[in-house]
């Protein structure tokens, strides 16, 4: 399930796979995760899905900016993952694993076990102007970063946001 680095897809970041830090002892397991040295961005905002309705998906939007790191930090659930040419899916239900999803990237998670709880880790306060709702519309930005100069323009954006 999980892309190499040469078909991965995002096409300003690529998305991956992360294994967090853990300690486990007789106690029980920690999982660490220090956002800045893995994702690469400071944390801005945090929230999580649960009691999500059986069959229901959630997600169906990109971000122009925004990086996210998805944890199954119970359960499971599936993150579809798509660029606008490239797509992967991924199952999360390891709790010491992480899924690294860099800005235009299509994203639905589904597939949630009845007792999934999704953490997600965000660069950005939300901010409903960088968000993709159509896909079509998606496509078309997505699409629009073919050449240096619109993943210069991408990048540029995504530093402009960022606080």
């Amino acid at each position: 399930m999980a892309a190499t680095a040469q078909n991965a897809v995002g096409r300003v970041k690529p998305c991956r796979l992360i294994d967090l830090e853990q300690h486990t002892d007789a106690r029980g397991s920690l999982s660490v995760l220090e956002a800045h040295r893995v994702g690469g961005f400071a944390v801005q905002r945090v929230y999580f899905l649960h009691d999500v309705a059986p069959r229901a998906s959630r997600g169906a939007h990109g971000h122009r900016s925004l990086e996210q790191i998805f944890i199954a930090v119970h359960g499971g659930f599936t993150i579809s993952v798509d660029d606008g040419f490239r797509r992967e899916r991924y199952r999360l239900d390891d709790p010491g694993t992480g899924l690294y999803v860099g800005p235009m990237v299509w994203r639905d998670l589904s597939d949630f076990t009845p007792d999934a709880v999704a953490l997600v880790l965000a660069s950005l306060p939300y901010d409903e102007t960088d968000y993709f709702r159509d896909y079509d519309a998606f496509l078309t930005g997505a699409r629009d970063l073919t050449g240096a100069q619109g993943l210069n323009s991408a990048r540029a954006h995504a530093t402009e946001a960022t606080p």
